[in-house]
């Protein structure tokens, strides 16, 4: 299967009452458990690779990888740069081979994100690859404040910018390692009435249950959502385990290796509830 961009594996999501995810990549480990996931569960995936995994690895290193894997798997594969910080960066990630690119300009005043995003955009189009921006700023579980994504600015952002996905902040918070995010259902309909044909993106997913990420997939146009932590969490947990079963073990590969299928398992239970059927009991839109 060849790579796929984010608007090739979203597009379908705004009327099939699905989502994709979009799974945070630290290391080879983790990025084979989440195609074996994703084939096994017959979906796309989306491997993200952020800031703190670019700084522990070399964009092009990341990108190989990435596209080794596409190139490999039975599902679509997108290579995604997770919170771009420039241009440059973002420039960078497409020469190295990556299908999408989300600038993060949620810190800028409205008008300087609109311009730079648009600047991205134009560049990112020339070749072929997907964009997604943020509006709003998605804050930190203890830490940096979220400040929610104004409906009045959604149109004009995108309109202006030509996105092809939008980061909304919605009650969605990074770095949450217990599902009790509660998503501002009013906020969200205003945002998708301003623009019913984008897919929107929420960052944090971690933090919110199964459950509301499944309605939230049927209900809305929330096409991804990114999924992190949880996946963190497994890892560790198998790491924890294959070195308390074996504390003599010394061979890093085998170590390693030990929690691939753990965090696949993961991976597929976070793929699964974007794509599942609704529960009964889930509020509508």
């Amino acid at each position: 299967m060849t790579r796929a961009t984010l608007r090739q594996v979203l597009t379908p999501c705004l009327t099939d009452g699905t989502a994709v995810a979009g799974l945070v990549v630290l290391g080879w480990e983790d990025a084979v458990a989440y195609v074996r996931a994703a084939e096994a569960e017959n979906r796309p995936v989306i491997l993200q690779a952020g800031p703190g995994c670019r700084a522990h690895t070399p964009i092009v290193v990341l990108g190989a990888m990435f596209r080794h894997l596409a190139e490999t798997a039975s599902v679509p594969v997108v290579a995604h740069l997770d919170h771009g910080e420039n241009l440059a960066v973002c420039a960078q990630a497409i020469d190295c081979g990556f299908t999408s690119v989300m600038y993060d300009g949620s810190a800028l005043p409205l008008g300087e994100n609109i311009a730079r995003t648009a600047e991205i955009v134009a560049m990112a189009h020339r070749h072929g690859v997907s964009v997604e921006a943020e509006l709003g700023y998605v804050g930190y579980h203890d830490g940096a404040h979220s400040r929610g994504t104004d409906p009045a600015e959604v149109r004009r952002f995108a309109q202006e910018t030509g996105i092809d996905a939008l980061a909304v902040s919605v009650g969605n918070s990074h770095l949450m390692t217990n599902p009790t995010a509660a998503v501002d259902r009013l906020l969200l309909s205003a945002i998708k009435a301003a623009t019913p044909d984008l897919p929107l993106v929420l960052h944090g997913g971690s933090g919110l249950a199964p459950d509301l990420r499944r309605s939230l997939a049927q209900q809305t146009t929330v096409c991804k959502f990114n999924i992190g932590t949880e996946l963190r969490m497994a890892f560790a947990a198998a790491l924890r385990e294959t070195l308390a079963r074996d504390p003599a073990q010394f061979d890093r590969i085998q170590i390693l290796r030990a929690t691939i299928d753990p965090v696949s398992a993961a991976a597929a239970q976070v793929i699964k509830s974007l794509s599942g059927p609704l529960p009964q009991s889930a509020p509508a839109d």
